[in-house]
């Protein structure tokens, strides 16, 4: 093939890829379980581009920064017109373009990583551990969606979906607490999640928290934040991480833990969604590890008999003990009593209302985020020498 043809070829491949990238709607597409934990490279969503570049998207706001990495509001560049994606056919025969107003209005969130950044701070393992979790979990319906991730020649890309309802962490604090119906709905679709991240994917995800957890556009909970998932299925991990008021005892004392951590962070979330904070806190996060430790959770007076069992449930330093790490798994979480109203087909179909819908002018509105400051010009040049000793790690982007 000449270079003129593959250049063609190449362009038609990225302009359909991008055609397929406004057509993705996460609201109308929940997969089937079994259709998430398909290999990623069968999935419409989750996969490796090889096609796909920067400059196929404008960025219009950043949405949140972290260490290594820059989380964008984009929308797929020169959509308005249609120019830039694939032209089809409609059902009169006429041309038009590919997703037409569809991709004008898509929106979403991507997230830039800097190599040279993630390898200065010895994140290699974490970001590859991130985004081939987020692949194989891709279109499940209460985690991010990472459609599709690519790399150019110093930046790693996520294209994930855009929530505009921010964190959950922010109407928690303006309503100070959820009464026992809103925090039910929202602790069902966790459960949903951590059942198939443990028994589908063998996944830990060791960061549940409100601040994890965003709301989508119709009220629906969104997982994100994968940097400290793992894929450890029977084996157990020493590393220290998460925060620090929802620590599960093992990972304090470092004797090993494996995803039943996830569990004990479940019982802290249910009860700072009905009480406003967490059960263990104090100003030194020391004495919070020694309350962790001791295990002994105190319910306020007004907190019904089924919530104060299922948070005790989850809380229990005996690992053995502790419900969703029991025999049956996340079944014996899902049949408690404090869940008995709870349809849990219907919510993983997203077939109920969200307790919080948020208020939105447009597809691409941002009041939910907060503002930050413009990228520092200076940038760490990715050397060669970084090149030649890392650059096979990032393969898999």
């Amino acid at each position: 093939m000449s270079s003129s043809s593959a250049d063609r070829a190449s362009y038609a491949a990225r302009e359909e890829e991008k055609a397929k990238l406004a057509e993705w709607d996460p609201e109308k597409n929940t997969l089937e379980p079994s259709e998430v934990a398909a290999d990623p490279g069968k999935k419409p969503v989750g996969h490796s581009s090889k096609y796909l570049r920067k400059e196929d998207f404008d960025c219009i706001k950043t949405l949140g920064t972290g260490t290594f990495a820059r989380v964008w509001l984009a929308k797929i560049a020169n959509a308005s017109s249609g120019t830039g994606v694939a032209a089809k056919k409609n059902n009169n025969g006429d041309t038009a373009s590919g997703a037409g107003n569809n991709a004008a209005n898509r929106v979403f969130a991507l997230k830039i990583l800097r190599k040279v950044d993630v390898i200065r701070l010895k994140q290699v393992e974490h970001v590859r551990n991130e985004r081939n979790v987020l692949a194989a979990v891709a279109g499940h319906p209460f985690i991010t969606t990472m459609i599709a991730s690519f790399q150019d020649n110093d930046t790693l890309y996520m294209l994930l979906d855009y929530c505009p309802g921010g964190e959950v962490f922010s109407y928690l604090r303006r309503a100070r607490r959820f009464n026992e119906q809103t925090s039910q709905f929202y602790a069902a679709e966790i459960v949903l999640i951590l059942e198939f991240l443990h028994e589908k994917e063998g996944v830990a995800y060791r960061d549940l928290k409100p601040e994890n957890i965003l709301i989508d556009a119709e009220g629906h909970l969104k997982l994100v934040d994968f940097g400290f998932a793992k894929k450890i299925e029977d084996r157990e991990t020493y590393t220290l991480c998460g925060t620090p008021e929802y620590l599960a005892p093992e990972v304090i004392r470092n004797t090993g833990h494996g995803m039943a951590v996830d569990w004990w962070a479940f019982g802290i979330l249910i009860y700072e969604f009905l009480v406003g904070q967490p059960p263990f806190w104090d100003q030194n996060p020391m004495k919070i590890y020694e309350q962790i430790v001791e295990g002994k959770v105190r319910y306020p007076s007004a907190m019904s008999n089924d919530a104060r069992d299922i948070i005790g449930g989850l809380c229990t330093v005996d690992v053995t003990k502790r419900l969703g790490n029991v025999k049956g798994g996340a079944a014996t979480v899902k049949e408690h009593p404090w869940f008995r109203n709870i349809d849990w087909d219907a919510v993983y179909h997203r077939k109920m209302q969200g307790p919080i819908v948020p208020h939105l002018r447009s597809a691409d509105d941002t009041r939910n985020f907060d503002d930050y400051d413009a990228e520092p010009v200076h940038r760490d040049p990715y050397t060669k020498e970084l090149y030649s000793k890392y650059d096979h790690m990032f393969a898999d982007f």
